[in-house]
């Protein structure tokens, strides 16, 4: 059943972020950089980067890189709202849209943020396919200039929803691993042929960094 109603909405992503606040905080984080330390949490961090990391994995870089300047894109679907109240309350700033709706706009307002802040995108939301990386990522880092860092979250064990991306919960007092590998940088001046060369460089990267992050997580 799909919740419409605004102030239930609202109401929804307040205690869902006081749910995830006190949830998340149970497990036992650690951070593998596979090059050089990327994570947002670093006050001395030069430069912006743009994020990725598959929809499945939101709940651990939602908790862990809260309060720091980082927007998020979140999808103007109903569905989206709710994860974007969530993300209000928990400390970040969002962009609303998608590829089938509100794209335009949100391109714009990226590349007006991309020159303060870092960017997240979940590449396969908000309706999958599961793990497919869309071209729409490829794009926005050619016009922001920002270059992408592939991020996987792993977890020991975790309980996976009936959803199209396998929704992963983890398990309270579990072990949790994100692995970044190093930035990609994509040409302003790129063609077509050479942004889809990218978007199944980038996939492949965010598959294989996922893996290896589980592998760390279950040992």
């Amino acid at each position: 059943m799909k919740i419409r109603n605004p102030t239930v909405i609202k109401w929804i992503g307040f205690l869902g972020a006081i749910i995830i606040r006190i949830w998340m905080s149970t497990l036992a984080y650690r951070y593998r950089p596979l090059g050089r330390n990327l994570d947002p949490c670093r006050d001395d961090l030069k430069g912006q980067f743009l994020y990725t990391f598959w929809h499945e994995n939101i709940l651990v870089p939602c908790y862990q890189y809260r309060r720091r300047k980082i927007q998020v894109l979140i999808s103007e679907h109903a569905d989206g709202e709710m994860i974007a109240q969530v993300c209000k309350h928990i400390g970040y700033g969002t962009i609303r849209g998608s590829k089938t709706r509100g794209g335009l706009k949100a391109m714009r307002a990226m590349i007006r943020a991309a020159a303060d802040w870092h960017i997240a995108v979940m590449p396969d939301g908000p309706r999958g396919p599961r793990r497919h990386v869309e071209l729409g990522l490829i794009y926005l880092a050619a016009k922001t200039g920002l270059p992408i860092v592939p991020i996987g979250v792993g977890y020991d064990r975790p309980w996976r929803l009936n959803t199209w991306d396998r929704f992963a919960l983890p398990r309270p007092f579990s072990q949790t691993v994100v692995v970044t590998l190093e930035p990609v940088h994509i040409p302003e001046d790129a063609s077509k042929a050479e942004m889809e060369r990218y978007r199944q460089e980038i996939e492949k990267a965010l598959v294989e960094v996922t893996d290896f992050a589980e592998r760390l997580a279950s040992r």
